[in-house]
C-alpha cells in the first residue's frame, strides 16, 4: 500500500488543506507495465476531536484497504460536520464537489457512482450519512461508526462556545442537514437510497441517537444495517469496526 500526503490550495475552503491517500501497491517492476485501472474509492472522515491524519496513526486502514485493493482518501473537515457552515468555510461543496474533481485528476481513482463509498466516525459518521443522503447520484454506500446522527439533539459540551450557531442553521430540524429529513425524502424511491451501515458501541453515550435513526428507518422500510456490541467512543472499536465496513461496503 502507498500513503500519500497531498497538499493542494481548495478554491471552496479558500486555504491550503491536505488529505492522506492510501493507494493499493502498483505491480512489481520486474512485471511487465501495463495500464493501472482505477480503483474503487472510500472517502474517509475523521472525529471532531481528530484530524485527517487520524485514521492512519489509530488503525491498520492501510491494511485493510490493500486486501481489498481499495483507494482510501482521507480529508482534513476541522470541526464541520461536513456542511457549507453558517459563519465559515463551504465543507459540503468542498467534499461532493471539489475533492473528487482534484484527486480523481491527479490519482488513478474511479468516478463511478458504484464504486464511490464514505464512512467516518462519530462527527464524520455524521458527515458520511449527510453527504451520502444529499448527494445520492455520488454516492452508493455510507457508513458511520458511533456516528453523531441527530444533531438537532446536540449536547452543548460538544462545542466551543458560538460554535454550534456558526455551523448549523438556527432551526436544523427539517434543514437540509436534518438526516431524518433527508432519509424520509429518499424513502419513497429506496432503489435510489445509498446502502446504509451504521453501528455503536453499547458504552458508547451516542447510542440513543444510533438506535433512534435505525428504528426511524425502519419505519420507513429503508433497508439501514445496524450493528451495535459492546464498545465505546474508541479507537480500539472503530479499529475493528472499519474492517467489517470495508467487507460490507464490497466495491
Amino acid at each position: 500500500m502507498s500513503l500519500i500526503h497531498y497538499k493542494f490550495f481548495s478554491e471552496c475552503l479558500g486555504v491550503q488543506t491536505g488529505i492522506y491517500i492510501c493507494l493499493p501497491q502498483p505491480p512489481s517492476y520486474r512485471e511487465p507495465r501495463s495500464v493501472t485501472p482505477p480503483y474503487p474509492v472510500l472517502t474517509l472522515l475523521h472525529g471532531q476531536l481528530d484530524d485527517y491524519t487520524a485514521w492512519s496513526r489509530y488503525t491498520s486502514i492501510e491494511r485493510y484497504a490493500d486486501e481489498r485493493k481499495l483507494a482510501v482518501v482521507m480529508p482534513d473537515i476541522a470541526r464541520s460536520f461536513c456542511v457549507d457552515m453558517s459563519c465559515g468555510y463551504r465543507y459540503f461543496d468542498y467534499i461532493t464537489r471539489e475533492l473528487p474533481y482534484v484527486t480523481e485528476a491527479v490519482f488513478p481513482l474511479s468516478g463511478k457512482r458504484e464504486e464511490r463509498a464514505v464512512a467516518g466516525l462519530s462527527m464524520g459518521g455524521y458527515g458520511a450519512f449527510l453527504l451520502a443522503l444529499s448527494r445520492p447520484d455520488k454516492f452508493s454506500a455510507a457508513a458511520s461508526l458511533s456516528g453523531c446522527l441527530d444533531m438537532a439533539d446536540y449536547d452543548p459540551e460538544w462545542f466551543l462556545p458560538g460554535e454550534y450557531d456558526a455551523i448549523f442553521p438556527r432551526e436544523l430540524a427539517e434543514s437540509r442537514y436534518d438526516l431524518f429529513r433527508l432519509l424520509r425524502g429518499l424513502s419513497g424511491n429506496t432503489a435510489g437510497i445509498p446502502r446504509l451501515y451504521h453501528c455503536c458501541g453499547a458504552e458508547d453515550s451516542l447510542l440513543a441517537q444510533n438506535r433512534k435513526f435505525s428504528g426511524f428507518a425502519a419505519s420507513l422500510g429503508v433497508p439501514a444495517l445496524y450493528s451495535e456490541e459492546p464498545g465505546d467512543h474508541g479507537w480500539a472499536y472503530w479499529d475493528k469496526k472499519i474492517q467489517d465496513v470495508i467487507n460490507w461496503l464490497n466495491i
